[in-house]
């Protein structure tokens, strides 16, 4: 059935997203969004959270994936997904990106979330430097790349949300994380400088640090260094996707609209 122009489907088994957005709880109504790693995990969960609460969303992935876009838009209104092709390690890639999500969107953007990225696990003395590179290269370097281009859109109109998601690797020296907890701790600190720069033009530029998430990662993971982080936290579980999702549309809309410069870490309580 069809409910304020938002398709629904009918029964008591909607997820919390999507029934949120069918009782009229859209706080990105009117706001476009682009979902970095959209097809899978976090990134999934952020683009269906978003356009079930009223966003047009970008969805990017590395190879545009048919089903996955229909099921993120399943979760909004008719024609609220449109898929771009993006790969944070190929320059060309993301420069075309930044140029088909302009002509897109009109040059109008609201929102945009890095998510995408690559891991790596190594120890430091074995870990060869042209992984090194690669991972900086996706992780820091190419966001950074996509965010110029994206925020430049964002100036003109003055206004913007944009959300590193980063992770609590960067602050906890596990072993193995040289690469990965590298890379995302530059790109928390280099987020801090965005904030201090974009302010002025009313963009705010905020990080989510996530613990051990149930992502493709969580499989990667050695059991016991999971286990351990795991039960680190004061909650004792791993999060899923959707929690992150959760502080991702809190600080997308305008109840996040003084903040700025922040990273919200989503851990489940490791103190």
């Amino acid at each position: 059935m069809e409910l304020i122009g938002v398709s629904v489907r009918t029964g008591t088994d909607l997820p919390r997203s999507e029934l949120n957005s069918s009782l009229g709880l859209s706080v990105l109504k009117n706001k476009t969004a682009v979902v970095t790693g959209a097809n899978r995990g976090i990134g999934f969960a952020v683009a269906k959270t978003f356009v079930a609460h009223g966003a047009k969303v970008i969805a990017c992935m590395r190879a545009i994936d048919a089903p996955v876009v229909e099921k993120i838009a399943n979760a909004g209104y008719r024609n609220c997904v449109q898929a771009v092709t993006l790969d944070l390690g190929d320059e060309a890639s993301i420069k075309a990106a930044v140029k088909e999500i302009a002509a897109l969107t009109s040059n109008k953007i609201d929102v945009l979330v890095n998510n995408a990225g690559t891991a790596s696990g190594g120890f430091f003395q074995m870990m060869p430097i042209a992984e090194l590179r690669r991972v900086i290269e996706t992780n820091l370097i190419g966001q950074i790349l996509l965010t110029q281009g994206v925020s430049r859109l964002m100036t003109r109109h003055r206004s913007g949300s944009i959300i590193n998601i980063t992770s609590t690797a960067a602050e906890i020296a596990d072993l193995g994380t040289i690469a990965y907890g590298t890379s995302k701790a530059a790109f928390a600190r280099a987020a801090r400088s965005m904030a201090a720069e974009l302010g002025a033009a009313n963009v705010r530029v905020n990080s989510i640090a996530p613990g051990v998430t149930r992502t493709d990662m969580f499989d990667q993971m050695a059991p016991v260094a999971r286990d351990r982080l795991i039960n680190t936290a004061a909650l004792k579980r791993a999060a899923d996707p959707q929690d992150i999702a959760n502080v991702a549309l809190f600080l997308a809309s305008d109840l996040s609209s003084f903040i700025t410069g922040q990273t919200l870490r989503v851990d489940g309580g490791v103190v």
